[in-house]
């Protein structure tokens, strides 16, 4: 039974992409204004990091759980969201004829894919398929730091290392090697509020946009929880004060 256990325990160890790949990932922390029970997102790190993924990520990557109307969250206002939208294109029919046909998005349309569908995707990237964004932040443990570090992490190949083509070494990917070439390289973007635009900053502010893609209520239920645990405190004084009461005359 002990052998049993000692080869199933190997078995585990030895499949773990980190171990089979060659080598442990190497995540970067940052202090996140979302952690926390009384954790908010910051809005205008959101915006520019919405404005990152738009200018950078946009060409591969789909965000297909978001509609327009949503980025009211991020701190726009009506007349913004559908300046936004206008500047997409959504496929909407049939028409009269039976035909499928192109119009500009309103607000309450999902943002458009970069691609027709998979098989699209897969042509146009050496076929890596690039995933959605909508809920990337969650695909992982510790996923703001997880995506801060992927997205920061490229480096030069170590000497001796053999990278096929069509590969990239990451010290935040399992395995070290990722199919998606590296997508910031410092001042990609231009921030109209001036903030700074080096890797680790901009990593940041698009880390911070995706993580409320994922997760936009955080905000509401830390709220909601924060007011039950402050209710049930009160009520288990007075529930404590009132059996003092109550049974006070027995000994």
């Amino acid at each position: 039974m002990l052998k049993r256990t000692i080869t199933i325990l190997l078995l585990v160890l030895l499949s773990s992409p980190a171990v089979a790949a060659g080598g442990e990932v190497e995540l970067r922390s940052r202090s996140w204004s979302f952690s926390g029970p009384f954790g908010t997102y910051d809005k205008a790190s959101m915006q520019r990091g919405f404005q990152v993924y738009t200018e950078v990520c946009a060409g591969c990557h789909s965000m297909k759980l978001i509609a327009f109307r949503n980025f009211i969250d991020l701190g726009y206002n009506e007349s913004e969201i559908k300046a936004i939208a206008s500047q997409y294109e959504v496929k909407d029919g049939p028409n009269d004829d039976g035909d499928m046909f192109l119009r500009a998005a309103i607000p309450a349309d999902r943002m458009p894919a970069p691609y027709a569908n998979d098989n699209a995707a897969r042509a146009g990237n050496n076929g890596a398929l690039p995933p959605d964004l909508s809920l990337i932040a969650k695909a992982r443990p510790n996923g703001a730091d997880y995506l801060y570090s992927l997205l920061s992490s490229y480096k030069d190949v170590p000497d001796g290392k053999d990278v096929p083509e069509g590969l990239y070494y990451n010290t935040a990917y399992p395995g070290h090697l990722i199919a998606m070439p590296q997508p910031l390289y410092g001042d990609d973007v231009s921030f109209s509020d001036g903030s700074e635009t080096t890797i680790e900053a901009v990593s940041a502010d698009l880390t911070q946009f995706l993580m409320w893609a994922a997760e936009p209520k955080m905000e509401a239920r830390k709220r909601i929880g924060v007011a039950a645990v402050f209710f049930l405190c009160i009520f288990v004084i007075v529930s404590y004060l009132a059996k003092r009461r109550v049974w006070a005359d027995v000994h």
